[in-house]
């Protein structure tokens, strides 16, 4: 099973419960706007290589927004699941939490490994 031919609402429903698990809150604007910029990079890891120059884009047009509004609410929502969220969750994977004093990771990096872990978990259910 690829992750290119599994439905979006499936896709959807794993990415929101990895988000809920890290804490991010559903109730701001980037909880949406990440949740949509993973769901991409998932089935395009290139975008995350330029996240100014396609995934904020792309995940604005939807939204009828701007490319900066994305990529400010995406920061606040991974700043606020940092500092509220499961720390044990973060240290399962990036290796690093808020309790161990590291800066939080950036947009990218919070995406990049977040629809990696969907890719590899996904692969790992064909077997």
């Amino acid at each position: 099973m690829d992750i290119a031919i599994l439905e979006d609402f499936e896709l959807e429903r794993y990415i929101t419960n990895i988000m809920l698990d890290m804490g991010v809150p559903a109730h701001l604007k980037g909880y949406h706007y990440l949740r949509d910029a993973i769901l991409l990079s998932g089935r395009d890891m290139e975008v995350v290589s330029s996240v100014t120059k396609l995934l904020y884009p792309t995940v604005a047009r939807r939204y009828k927004t701007t490319g900066q509004k994305v990529e400010r609410a995406i920061r606040n929502a991974i700043e606020v699941s940092w500092i509220r969220g499961n720390n044990e969750t973060f240290e399962g994977l990036f290796g690093y939490s808020s309790s161990s004093g590291k800066a939080r990771p950036t947009n990218s990096e919070y995406i990049a490994r977040i629809a990696d872990k969907v890719r590899l978990d996904i692969k790992s259910m064909q077997v």
